[in-house]
């Protein structure tokens, strides 16, 4: 083949504008927000191997604590995965930051320990496969940790989020969307569900259609046969 008629391999994502954005508010809302205390509380007691999938600039990595021996992070912007690969070489535990969409991770079923989902499943563009995939590559028994905002407030609050998702929100947002249910999601999905904290962040500040968060636990059912979810 020639140079002239090589084919240039595209990223699954591609939102250069929202990256640099995103970069930034990030890192502000690290103290401002305390997300560095929710990431924290997150990941707290994770050990083994750990895939996380969508890991953005790899704000997560310095909060894995010692007892993890490996961190398979999947970033499929070519933005955000550059300042994960700088993030990771701070971090204590070792990371591996791939590219990659969740819903075809490249990685062997059955592969992991523990998984991890930090405001992920509002963008992904489809969350049934994405799922199905996160299924496939925990080991049976697999934790998953989930840190994700969605549908949430009263009538009024719904009627908006679902107004912005039609219209403006996704593509200046890089995707996301604001009137999804994560933990609809993984229930239908099939995880088994642990303990999960619903919360509004900012905590204190003005309810805005971003804000309506929940974090949690659910685990690849024990008997799940190596295919499930296929």
């Amino acid at each position: 083949m020639s140079a002239g008629s090589a084919k240039v391999v595209r990223d699954p994502v591609h939102h250069p504008l929202f990256a640099r954005c995103y970069a930034r508010v990030s890192t502000a809302a690290e103290t401002r927000m305390g997300m560095a205390r929710v990431r924290r509380r997150l990941l707290g007691g994770l050990s083994g191997r750990v895939i996380e999938v969508g890991a953005g600039n790899g704000l997560n990595f310095a909060h894995y604590p010692g007892t993890v021996s490996e961190v398979v992070a999947i970033e499929p912007e070519r933005i955000l995965r550059k300042s994960a690969v700088e993030a990771a070489l701070r971090a204590q535990v070792p990371v591996d930051v791939a590219p990659g969409a969740a819903e075809a991770l490249p990685v062997k079923s059955e592969a992991f320990d523990a998984a991890v989902l930090s405001l992920v499943l509002c963008s992904v563009r489809d969350v049934r496969r994405a799922l199905a995939e996160l299924r496939r590559v925990l080991r049976p028994g697999g934790e998953l940790r989930f840190f994700e905002h969605g549908r949430g407030g009263g009538r009024v609050m719904t009627f908006t989020q679902r107004a912005l998702d039609r219209t403006v929100w996704p593509p200046l947002a890089g995707g996301c969307h604001l009137a999804r249910d994560p933990v609809g999601a993984l229930r239908e999905a099939g995880f088994e569900l642990g303990p999960y904290r619903r919360t509004l962040l900012p905590e204190n500040g003005p309810k805005l259609p971003q804000s309506y968060c929940v974090t949690g636990v659910a685990w690849r059912p024990p008997a799940d046969a190596a295919d499930a979810g296929r």
